[in-house]
């Protein structure tokens, strides 16, 4: 019996394995798999990896909803985890029949690209445009998990004020506008940002920056919430515990966000886990320091956002930058944002969850940071990726391109956000806001008929008979501000027994 190639005096032959062969290029499906095995392109655990993070970036979905949840008033909880539960399907149909193509098509061009993948046609195994180590349809649903976080992040800005309806169909419109045309600008090959040499490793300008400014652009559309800037609205965060549970999610799903953007396992992979999992820990470190500073208490709800902003930082740089430059983005972010919070109350918008002063600014920090700590030997580590790196290198010029993609993300998302919601305001059924007695009642009961907690209205009702229609809220003592705290200020603990009460009151 003839033996087939032996290594080491072992027959190959004999092993079970597929052997890894070079895309041939043929169709572009990939092949005919009636025929071949379209397989043999590709490892295996490269394809395990990228399918464990498409799970791990799926499970921050939830965790956002959590997250703003927990920093708004008890009868809009259920609310914003809606949206963001509502986000991942909206998007989901999106990107799959139109989504993917405009942002991914292997023809595209500078802006946007063209319809030749509508509805996944021809998305199977040819090598995907972001990789060769991984086919077509695996980065298509790996990318569309990110095309609906960001949409997650950015409708959060509706927070007790808006309506469902108008903001699911914004989904829709933004996701193909703003997302579609900045993701393919900044990670399709032919985009102008990747011609340009700008450097985002997992959505510094795409996911942060372009959510960040259009949850601005949603808030100062809608206007402030009813009582904002009186005792009426002095709050602070409804349920920290759901706030460090969103965490929790975010935090873990962030490694196949940040790792998983190496589109393969390799080294590569292992050190965009290094630094996120050290940015978060650093920039939460450093929030709750600063809060400490004023306070003389160690906030939970800071430390949570500092991790938010150290893992919002850290993800344009995740694959271009050292171990030890963590630490910087950390503690860079953490301050920015945290002294980003007061920037709200200077423009007059009431960014109800900061999402503007977390996301963007949080972005901006990460991408000007990449523009100084991108090393080409780090990006190298996947075997095959090739920069001029950052100033370690001595590549002056590429601060200018980091900031050239910030602003221009900046810039076209806030400008096209505000334009799309304020032509959908004037379309009749698509009014943004909801009217003032459903928002002194509450976008649970008002808008969803659910309810995250069947206690607490009833009760605070009973208890205060009137005053909830005569004031809309309970009184609660503490500065009107920023509900994550920071620089913009802090709350205060509560001053009546109304809300005691009613965490402890009768089911309804």
């Amino acid at each position: 019996m003839a033996s087939g190639p032996t290594l080491d005096g072992i027959d190959l032959g004999a092993l079970n394995y597929t052997e890894q062969v070079p895309y041939n290029g043929t169709i572009p499906t990939g092949g005919n798999s009636l025929t071949q095995d379209l397989n043999v392109y590709y490892d295996a655990g490269d394809m395990a990896w990228m399918l464990t993070s498409t799970a791990l970036v799926l499970l921050m979905i939830p965790g956002v909803g959590f997250f703003y949840s927990g920093l708004a008033r008890r009868k809009s909880a259920l609310s914003l985890i809606w949206l963001s539960m509502m986000a991942t399907g909206v998007t989901s149909f999106q990107w799959f029949f139109w989504g993917y193509s405009l942002t991914f098509s292997h023809s595209a061009g500078r802006f946007i690209g063209d319809l030749a993948n509508i509805g996944f046609r021809n998305t199977l195994a040819q090598p995907s445009v972001g990789s060769p180590k991984i086919p077509d349809l695996l980065f298509a649903v790996y990318q569309g998990m990110f095309a609906a976080i960001t949409v997650a992040l950015a409708v959060g800005a509706v927070a007790e004020r808006g309506r469902m309806l108008p903001c699911v169909i914004f989904m829709l419109v933004w996701s193909t506008v703003i997302y579609d045309a900045i993701a393919c600008w900044t990670w399709n090959p032919e985009g102008w940002v990747a011609h340009m040499g700008g450097l985002d490793f997992a959505g510094g300008t795409p996911v942060h920056i372009s959510s960040g400014s259009a949850a601005l652009a949603y808030s100062l559309m809608l206007g402030k919430r009813r009582g904002h800037g009186t005792h009426e609205l002095n709050f602070r965060p409804h349920n920290v515990t759901q706030i460090i549970i969103g965490t929790v999610f975010l935090w873990v799903g962030w490694f196949g966000f940040n790792a998983g953007s190496a589109l393969s396992a390799s080294m590569r992979a292992v050190m965009a886990a290094v630094v996120t999992n050290l940015a978060a820990s650093v920039g939460g470190v450093t929030w709750c320091l600063l809060d400490y500073r004023l306070e003389k208490k160690w906030s939970a709800v800071g430390f949570c956002s500092g991790v938010v902003a150290g893992l919002v930082a850290i993800t344009p740089g995740s694959g271009y930058v050292p171990a030890w430059s963590a630490v910087v983005y950390g503690v860079a972010a953490g301050a920015a944002c945290n002294y980003g919070t007061k920037i709200k109350f200077l423009l007059g918008i009431d960014d109800a969850l900061d999402i503007f002063a977390v996301h963007a600014i949080g972005g901006l920090v990460g991408n000007l940071c990449t523009g100084f700590f991108a090393a080409d030997y780090i990006a190298h580590l996947d075997g095959f990726t090739h920069i001029h790196g950052g100033w370690l290198n001595h590549h002056w010029i590429q601060l200018a391109y980091q900031l050239a993609d910030s602003v221009s993300g900046f810039a076209y998302s806030f400008g096209g956000s505000c334009l799309i919601l304020f032509v959908m305001n004037l379309i009749p059924g698509l009014r943004l806001r909801a009217s003032e007695e459903a928002e002194v009642l509450g976008m649970d009961d008002a808008e969803i008929g659910e309810f995250a907690y069947d206690y607490v209205e009833l009760t605070r009702d009973v208890i205060n008979g009137d005053a909830l229609v005569d004031e809309g809220e309970s009184k609660y003592s503490g500065d009107v501000d920023s509900p994550i705290g920071g620089q913009g200020g802090h709350e205060k603990g509560f001053s009546s027994s109304t809300d005691e009460t009613a965490l402890r009151g009768g089911m309804r």
